[in-house]
């Protein structure tokens, strides 16, 4: 994929980081196959500290392909996945791809209302789910009822002693079990699946340009959008994140998955990256950093992709707890600003590196990186991977870049960057901005960028108005809608504010209507039956009305200054 206009970031790349990669072959099956076949009596996965090889992992993925086709799916069907981290999310992701079906990834935490709309927008049939959202999808109104479900209980892939454990008659037992699973009736049993016969090896795997995942990103409208990304847009990306970290050996490392596997980045880095590097991959199905400093005192990560809050409760704990990082050789983390007190302490305590990254849902999702060598930059999200190209542009005029070394919108291109929204040609045509020289166009990330003499890019602002909290994005719109649909609200805006743990945090301002007393728990327990957790409104504060534009916009740049500067 070599590039010819300059890249002058090429220079302050690690030794042994290509410029270029090659153009992928195959599918992500073919990725899956190719570690099968090298790495057979390797572990594949480890779930509390049950293990499961490679040639475990593949014949367990030709069972599940084989009961999927049997209940209908076919090339090119959406597949919903709604599902924790467990060894049975890395299964059905790729038995869904074996089949040349397209996965759709979802936060099993969402509401009935957040999981309905997607589910709207991309009309899956046959879904996978973690029992515990089994009754939200049955409970779906018609016009959006599924076919199947395949119901998961994901304590089955733990070991038999685990097991055990959590049916003991004890409250903190009870607690367990009730936390990762929960009775269901009218589903097809995640065992009904891997007991099938292995998939006839002559039915015709995806190709390489085929859509292999639909993942959900929202815009400045709060509205979800699908982005689908190729296999050939996630096969680049994992080698491009394989090429950043040349001195990670392959079928030896050891990978921990505490990012959400249904997050783009928890994806590429764990359900792609990791597999493709014959790796270990020890799965959490939540963050818990008492659950991670056990394993970590067994077998420390070679990787370690994760958040800022994540590193910080990590270094703490294991100062606290007396157990040693020592070992854990390359961090990357993303999705928030990485700072300097969260860096040193960090570095010291394992010896590694702990670099910042940059990337979105559209492009696989892994852009930049810092170099995993001395001349990193903190307070910059790095340089360009490899193939990958960016421009600074006037927002304004995005054809025309602005002079160097000057703020302006980060438009990118490369092999990773998606072809566009999943039924939504406006709102693709809307990201992407021609080349001035008649070349590949450019996608427009909605993000104000810098970029120094060396080629780092440093994120000053974004154009795009969402909250990235705890390294989610939250689109104020949505929580607005939720904040209005209360009896007392008149109307309301939503801002983040900065926060030294999550990033950002989700603060609103509303106004009430004529006569309301203004009681912010109960406007609060309201939303909360709507929305995420991490989308409801840490703070809420009364106001008498809104700044707004002249056609009446609510003014939330505004809104967030006022809080900032007030």
């Amino acid at each position: 994929m070599a590039i010819t206009t300059p890249r002058p970031w090429l220079a302050s790349y690690a030794a042994g980081v290509p410029d270029d990669i090659e153009g992928p072959e195959g599918s992500l099956y073919d990725l899956i196959r190719s570690s099968v076949e090298q790495y057979p009596d390797n572990v594949a996965l480890e779930f509390f500290e049950r293990t499961m090889t490679f040639r475990e992992l593949g014949d367990e993925i030709e069972r599940v392909a084989e009961g999927l086709r049997l209940l209908g799916v076919q090339k090119g069907d959406p597949v919903a996945l709604v599902l924790p981290n467990c060894p049975q999310h890395i299964v059905a992701f790729y038995a869904v791809l074996r089949l040349g079906a397209i996965v759709v990834e979802h936060n099993p935490l969402y509401t009935p209302r957040e999981l309905r709309h997607q589910f709207e927008d991309h009309g899956a049939r046959v879904v996978i789910a973690w029992d515990k959202v089994v009754e939200t999808i049955q409970a779906f109104p018609a016009d959006v009822a599924v076919a199947h479900i395949v119901s998961v209980d994901v304590t089955r892939a733990m070991p038999f002693l685990t097991r055990a454990l959590l049916r003991l008659p004890i409250p903190k037992a009870r607690e367990s079990r009730a936390a990762l699973t929960t009775k269901v009736r009218g589903t097809v049993r995640w065992p009904e699946l891997t007991g099938s016969q292995p998939i006839d090896p002559h039915i015709i795997a995806p190709t390489v340009d085929d859509v292999a995942l639909i993942q959900y990103t929202s815009g400045t409208t709060g509205s979800p959008k699908g982005a689908t990304l190729t296999h050939a847009n996630l096969l680049v990306n994992a080698a491009q994140s394989r090429a950043w970290v040349p001195d990670v050996p392959r079928g030896t490392s050891v990978v921990y998955a505490v990012l959400p596997m249904f997050h783009a980045y928890g994806l590429t880095l764990c359900l792609t990256f990791a597999m493709s590097m014959g790796a270990r991959l020890v799965l959490f199905p939540k963050f818990d950093p008492d659950l991670v400093l056990k394993v970590v005192k067994k077998r420390p990560a070679t990787f370690l992709p994760a958040v800022p809050p994540i590193y910080d409760r990590l270094t703490k704990s294991a100062a606290a707890a007396g157990v040693s990082l020592e070992g854990i050789q390359i961090a990357i983390s993303g999705a928030m600003p990485l700072s300097a007190e969260v860096v040193d302490p960090w570095e010291q305590a394992t010896g590694g590196y702990l670099v910042e990254g940059y990337g979105l849902s559209e492009c696989s999702p892994v852009l930049m990186a810092n170099p995993v060598a001395p001349n990193r930059k903190a307070g910059t999200v790095g340089l360009p991977l490899p193939s990958t190209e960016c421009r600074v542009v006037d927002p304004e005029n995005p054809m025309v870049d602005v002079a160097p070394g000057t703020e302006g919108e980060l438009v990118v291109r490369g092999p990773q960057v998606f072809s566009g929204y999943w039924q939504k040609p406006e709102e693709t045509e809307a990201v992407f901005v021609d080349d001035p020289e008649g070349g590949q166009r450019w996608f427009r990330t909605g993000d104000i960028v810098s970029i120094d003499d060396e080629g780092f890019v440093r994120i000053v602002d974004r154009i795009k108005e969402l909250i990235i909290t705890g390294g989610f994005n939250v689109a104020p719109s949505e929580v607005e809608e939720a904040l209005r649909s209360h009896p007392d609200v008149e109307d309301a805006a939503v801002v983040g504010l900065p926060d030294e743990h999550s990033g950002e945090e989700v603060v609103a301002v509303v106004v009430l209507r004529d006569g309301a007393d203004f009681d912010e728990k109960a406007i609060r327990d309201f939303v909360r039956d709507g929305l995420t957790p991490y989308k409801v409104p840490k703070r809420i504060l009364p106001a008498d009305d809104l700044p707004r534009s002249l056609i009446g916009k609510v003014l939330r740049r505004e809104v967030r200054n006022g809080l900032l500067n007030g």
